[in-house]
Parts: structure tokens; sequence; C-alpha cells
């Protein structure tokens, strides 16, 4: 494929000094982007909600890829769902807005698997993202970051404005947020199985019953498939990024329980909320459009996972 060069190009990378951002950035480097044409607003500087803060992160720059997220796992869902909706559609919606009115070349966004509706046949596709309404804990999250793909899909239609939509499944890998607060499943059950093996407990209590599976997706192929549709992509349909692999909660806590070595007794906590019954991907439209497909596997990067956090983990 001949693709987009990336040589010389100014490209900014919100969310760039995130868990997956440090993957993007040092993917694109390997793609043949230049170290310092390429900016990450940071939110402490940067508040993407203002409008006039968005104009002066995009101006003169040539693609940005959006990453930046108000985002967390089923309790912070519960707890700010209000924030959730409004930090994100205000974020994608006056950057895309202002990427467009700088004449931004390309603009990659990247959204949620969150958006796809509750009850969605398996594996998702991604003809299927408007046929019911997400998983209420994490409709007003999903909900916000869909109305980026529709915006984009407009702005194309009305303006020639070249933005792509990527639907990355659940993200995991080392650096990733293990903040008990705000982190999502395979990072807190790593924490949590290291505390517990600190406290020398015997019990391992768990929220909901087991029964729903997910797919996760290793964050160095996540950013991987992400340069790969900044290089390649150029259509207004959204695609997902995935392994096609499908795993059920209760045997991925008994693989970190058996990776991490710990003994003890796992304990459902039924009260608690399962989330999204069923969670994998069909990723037949990534690799056909852009020749995108995962390489690390599960068992791999989940052993990667957990040496990282075992060597950082007291830091985070």
């Amino acid at each position: 494929m001949a693709g987009l060069s990336l040589a010389d190009k100014r490209i900014v990378v919100t969310g760039g000094a995130g868990f997956l951002g440090r993957q993007v950035i040092a993917q694109l480097l390997a793609a043949g982007a230049t170290e310092d044409k390429i900016s990450v607003p940071r939110s402490r500087d940067r508040d993407l909600r203002q409008l006039q803060q968005c104009q002066e992160v995009v101006q003169g720059q040539d693609i940005i890829i959006h990453l930046a997220a108000h985002v967390g796992g089923i309790g912070l869902n519960r707890e700010k769902p209000a924030e959730l909706f409004y930090d994100n559609l205000m974020m994608g919606t006056q950057l895309i807005h202002a990427a467009y009115e700088a004449e931004v070349e390309k603009f990659v966004c990247v959204g949620t698997i969150c958006a796809y509706p509750k009850f969605t046949p398996v594996p998702f596709r991604e003809d299927d993202l408007w046929n019911g309404y997400p998983e209420e804990t994490n409709a007003p999250y999903g909900i916000a970051k869909k109305a980026l793909l529709v915006q984009l899909q407009a702005y194309r239609q009305q303006y020639g404005f070249n933005g792509v939509y990527l639907l990355p499944v659940n993200l995991y890998g080392p650096e990733d947020n293990f903040n008990p607060n705000s982190s999502h499943v395979i990072p807190a059950l790593i924490r949590k199985v290291h505390e517990a093996q600190q406290r020398s407990e015997t019990k391992l209590p768990v929220w909901g019953d087991g029964s729903p599976t997910r797919e996760f997706l290793y964050s160095t192929d996540a950013a991987r498939g992400i340069v790969m549709a900044t290089q390649e992509y150029d259509d207004p349909d959204p695609v997902n990024l995935g392994t096609h692999e499908e795993i059920s909660i209760r045997d991925l806590v008994e693989t970190i329980c058996e990776l991490m070595e710990f003994q003890g007794e796992i304990v459902w906590e039924t009260d608690k909320p399962n989330g999204q019954p069923r969670r994998c991907l069909d990723t037949q439209r990534a690799k056909e459009r852009f020749g995108f497909v995962a390489q690390t596997s599960f068992r791999d990067g989940l052993r990667q996972t957990i040496a990282w956090y075992r060597e950082h983990g007291e830091a985070v």
C-alpha cells in the first residue's frame, strides 16, 4: 500500500500522554513520522471543551488523532454520567469543527465499543451500530462518542472533510490505568489480585456473576491499527479494531489468578452489575480496508501487563 506518508506531517495526538497515546506516538515514529512535529496537548494546559482552545491546538496542523476521553469503568459510568456525556461530546465536536475550519488534512477519531446497542448480534458488525440503545450504564459516554461519527460523516458529505472513525474494543496493556476508582476490568483485577496477595487474603470478591463476555485488544496492537488507518483508510464507514476473540469474565478472572499464582477463592458478588451481556467484534472490515490484524496473544499480553504492574504498580 502506498498510503499517506507521515514524513514531515504536523500531527496532533490528543490524549497522547495517556496509556494508548504513548503507544500511538511510538507507532507513528515507527511509520516515519518526525518526533519534533508531533504535538500532545495536555489537559493541564488545554481544555478541549473550549472551542478557542481547540482552534489553537489544530492551527497549522496536518493530521489530528483524537484519543482524549473522559472514561472509566462501570463505577465511574454510574457515578458521573453527565460529566462523561458533556466532556466527551464537547471535546470531540469542537475539535472536529476547529480542524475543519483550519483545513486540517485528516482527522482520525477513536470512538468506543460502548457505542454499540446493548443487545447487538455477536460478533458486533459496524452496520449494527444504530440498531438499538447502548447498555444503560455506558450510554451517556457511548452516545457522546457515537455522535462524533455522525459529525464526521456530515462534514465529509457537506465539506469534503476527511475524517475517519475507529471503534477499538476494550484495551489493556502496560501503563494502563490501575486506579481502582476509574480503571477497566483487567487492570482492576490485576491490582485486586496483587493486593489480596500482599495482604495474604484467601478470598477475591469480583463484581457480577462472571457470565458476561468481553474481547480485549493489547494496546500496542490498537496503536498499530490506528496508525495504519491514519495512513491507509479514507472512507466514511466506521471500523472495528479488535481480535475477534471472546472470553467470559469468569474465565478472565481465573486466567489472571492462574498467571499471578493466586490460590484463593473467587467470590462472585451477584448483587453488583454485570454490564453488557456479550461483547465481541467482527474485525473483517479493518482487515479488508487497511490490512489490520491483531498480533499479540491474550495470555502473552496479560503476562506483560502483570509484569509491568508488579514492577511499577505501587506508584500508580
